[in-house]
């Protein structure tokens, strides 16, 4: 079988307790080598899916009984936008645990293989009584993410509406949540409304989870400029930058000077990241497939 190169510094006992456990069924070298390749997926899954696809596949040829290790190949190929496969995956781990948690998730492998009808309908199931409050929030997301995909934006918003939502106390979810209803707003043109939950947003999103403050730069008409785009150096009138023309009379009056002045600019400061969102779920990366929808 074919090993990926894995740093010596990855130990597995990266992983929680609660996987480690799971290992202990299997032969003490083969549970540390399931272990490493799990953290590395772990570790790859947000910036480099598909290297984090192929380690959870090397972990899946190793230990397929083992229910975080499916768990592991579903997220990772639920990432790299396989969804046929991520959700047999998490299908095949929740068979081994009789656990609800990973329902939203597969409710968003059935939006993204192109059945929002289907998500709506694991939307009203019993299995999401199941689910935490956390859980819960998470499949509101994806729902919302399914009407909007059937063309249903006013409903989208009334999905989003709830206690979570009304709430002032801040959560993992909060910020997700609070963007994507504002992006529901947006869809359905009650603009105002949206800039004041793109801003609630903001102010719950402590990790840099949302793109909330680029959303809301964009409501106000404020527009970010690379100081090193070529482009950027004329105005929209045509008109010379005023520290470029500056620096040309400057050559101009000591046509002697042999020095190349540098124009010196930095970009504006944009607060808060993309997404992208855990979901994770914690999180579901479904979620943060949904969230460029709604929530996808």
């Amino acid at each position: 079988m074919r090993r990926l190169p894995i740093p010596e510094e990855v130990t597995g006992y990266e992983l929680d307790a609660d996987v480690r456990q799971e290992l202990k069924s299997l032969p003490k070298t083969l549970a540390d080598d399931v272990a490493r390749n799990l953290v590395m997926v772990a570790q790859l899954l947000d910036e480099e899916p598909e290297k984090a696809y192929d380690y959870a596949k090397v972990a899946l040829r190793l230990a397929s009984r083992i229910p975080s290790v499916r768990e592991a190949v579903g997220f990772a190929s639920y990432a790299t936008e396989r969804y046929t496969e991520a959700l047999a995956e998490f299908r095949a781990a929740r068979r081994m645990t009789g656990s609800a948690e990973l329902w939203p998730v597969m409710a968003d492998c059935e939006r993204g293989l192109g059945r929002p009808e289907k998500t709506l309908a694991m939307a009203g199931a019993p299995e999401v009584q199941k689910l935490d409050r956390a859980g819960q929030v998470e499949m509101r997301l994806v729902a919302a993410g399914a009407r909007r995909d059937m063309g249903q934006a006013d409903a989208a918003v009334v999905t989003l509406q709830g206690p979570e939502l009304a709430s002032t106390a801040v959560h993992p979810w909060t910020a997700r949540l609070r963007y994507a209803y504002a992006d529901a707003l947006l869809a359905v043109g009650r603009e105002d409304e949206a800039r004041d939950w793109f801003a609630k947003a903001l102010e719950a999103d402590t990790t840099g989870t949302t793109n909330a403050s680029d959303r809301l730069a964009e409501l106000d008409g404020v527009e970010f400029i690379d100081a090193l785009d070529p482009e950027a150096e004329t105005e929209e009138d045509g008109s010379v930058d005023g520290a470029e023309a500056a620096v040309s009379g400057a050559e101009t009056s000591d046509p002697e000077s042999d020095s190349d002045p540098e124009a010196g600019a930095g970009r504006e400061a944009e607060t808060g990241d993309d997404a992208a969102a855990d979901a994770g779920t914690d999180a579901v990366p479904g979620a943060a497939a949904q969230e460029d929808d709604a929530a996808k």
